[in-house]
């Protein structure tokens, strides 16, 4: 009952008729002064060392799980059709003398159930409710315009996996801590530490998947999530000399990978898309210090960024072709309830300025590694990506081309030695699935296969 209620209190706040083309404005306020602001912030640019010493997962917090599945099942969303395959929503607690605890929503496959993979969807921000990605990109239903019926997402990815979203970290959606300060100690790892206990937890409630073939997968921020997540499951798994988790790769979307290359990608895809002129592009690169060391800007350089600002202002930058919303049925804010990106985490205490090397110890692991990205995303674009893979300076093994779907371009892709896989989206935004759904699940399909597009 009271996972069916937190799942009507999200389906009620959830109007689509603008949501895509006008995503959360805060967030977009935050991209206009990503570069010369982001280094002067206290918590950023922590060396990756960090993340060679995992946090120590306290036994403690591993708890019984009995017959915690079954209070788990929601028989039937308000409003949805009908389903041929099974669902559940709950709380993990995963630091209890603190009162810490993830929501997860979780979907089985429509078929096979039983031996298709589980793959793990997290939305980034940081800040951002997975409910999100599985109600407007991935999971098995799509909310209509009137907000209270939901409808058949015929793409959703559970036709290629038993799909698990998880609200991460505590303070994103319906996770929550009973300690306040909790949430101002928030950051990259403990959001790793917290989901993989997590994991453990929820494997406990759902043995049946426990040697299942384990997938993570995101967009955004969790660029940085999904390969912490999976340098902790590596980590512990080694520490125990045992396969605790039965990890196979990683998949990451428009994602935050390395701040430098990021950045500048982000103008010189403003300059290339004739958004800003070839002079803001220009006086940006000459004044602008992109290094993760950089704690000050220049004068020249925040001059710049306000031209640039101007410029993109009035357009989204999550779909830079996307129409703008002006239905005054949509409010800006959630009324009530749980917010897609809330404000609720107002601290950040750490972020590496690159999760490069985790990228490469998992190739040196045999971890299938993929990264996509859909090509009219102004936020996190295709050139940041591009440059941010450029800088691991692989041999390439398949050269770029393009993959197809229908008979149509689906979007490029390029393999690198070591089996890393690059691939665009065609016409998709920050949030390929929603964009581009029948191409996203092709994209899923061929990755958890482990087959190359063609």
């Amino acid at each position: 009952m009271e996972s069916k209620l937190f799942c009507w209190i999200l389906l009620s706040l959830l109007i689509l008729s603008c949501f895509v083309s006008q995503t959360n404005e805060k967030m977009q306020g935050q991209t206009l002064v990503y570069l010369y602001k982001s280094r002067l912030k206290q918590n950023f640019g922590v060396d990756t060392s960090l993340f060679k010493v995992i946090n120590h997962v306290n036994e403690a917090n591993v708890h019984p799980q009995v017959g915690l599945k079954e209070e788990d099942r929601i028989e039937r969303l308000p409003g949805q059709p009908l389903a041929n395959f099974s669902q559940y929503g709950g709380y993990v607690t995963v630091h209890k003398s603190a009162g810490r605890a993830l929501y997860y929503y979780f979907v089985e496959a429509h078929h096979s159930k039983n031996s298709l993979p589980l793959l793990l969807w997290l939305n980034g921000g940081p800040g951002c409710s997975s409910l999100a990605g599985a109600l407007l990109e991935l999971g098995p239903f799509r909310v209509h315009s009137d907000g209270k019926t939901l409808y058949t997402n015929k793409f959703s990815w559970n036709y290629a996996a038993n799909v698990l979203f998880l609200e991460s970290p505590a303070g994103v959606g319906f996770s929550y801590s009973n300690t306040t300060s909790d949430y101002d100690k928030s950051g990259d790892s403990r959001t790793a530490a917290d989901n993989y206990v997590f994991l453990v937890n929820w494997l406990e409630r759902f043995p049946e998947y426990k040697d299942r073939d384990f997938y993570i997968s995101g967009e955004s921020y969790a660029g940085h999530y999904v390969p912490q997540l999976a340098h902790t499951i590596l980590y512990h798994n080694k520490k125990a000399n045992k396969t605790i988790i039965n990890l196979k790769g990683s998949i990451i979307g428009n994602a935050v990978i390395n701040d430098e290359t990021d950045e500048q990608g982000m103008v010189d895809y403003f300059g290339s898309h004739a958004i800003i002129s070839d002079q803001d592009v220009y006086q940006i690169h000459k004044y602008c210090d992109f290094s993760p060391n950089a704690t000050t800007q220049s004068r020249e350089c925040e001059a710049s960024y306000g031209a640039l600002e101007d410029n993109i202002i009035d357009i989204n930058v999550y779909n830079i072709y996307a129409p703008m919303c002006f239905s005054s049925d949509v409010t800006t804010r959630p009324k009530k309830a749980s917010e897609l990106c809330g404000d609720t985490i107002q601290v950040w205490r750490d972020s590496p300025s690159t999760i490069i090397p985790l990228l490469k110890e998992f190739m040196s692991s045999g971890i299938r590694v993929w990264i996509f990205s859909g090509d009219i995303d102004g936020r996190v674009p295709v050139t940041s990506t591009k440059y941010s893979i450029n800088k691991m300076k692989l041999p390439v093994k398949i050269a770029w081309h393009p993959w197809f779907l229908n008979k149509e371009v689906g979007g490029y892709t390029q393999v690198y030695e070591g089996d890393l896989t690059f691939a665009t989206v065609r016409e998709a935004g920050h949030q390929v699935p929603s964009y581009q759904p029948a191409r996203a699940l092709s994209l899923i399909k061929h990755f958890l296969e482990g087959k190359p597009l063609h």
